[in-house]
């Protein structure tokens, strides 16, 4: 293994200074969810209480019917 190879592993399982750290913990950081614009839209999932189980079929029809439903 030459220096370059060994060098490259000096890190790891070691803690490394993170610099984003400082504003997220004093409140200054910016998420996704601060960001607001015209015509924005969001996205939900809906995931099943059931692992594993096999879903043979889907109503949709309530959600379609709400207002400002873009897509299913």
């Amino acid at each position: 293994m030459g220096s370059l190879e060994i060098a490259a592993f000096k890190a790891i399982g070691k803690p490394l200074p993170r610099k984003e750290d400082f504003r997220l913990t004093t409140g200054h950081g910016r998420y996704a969810d601060d960001v607001s614009m015209a015509g924005q839209v969001y996205a939900a999932m809906v995931r099943s209480p059931y692992p594993h189980a096999r879903i043979v079929g889907i109503d949709d029809t309530a959600a379609r019917s709400m207002p400002g439903v873009l897509a299913i």
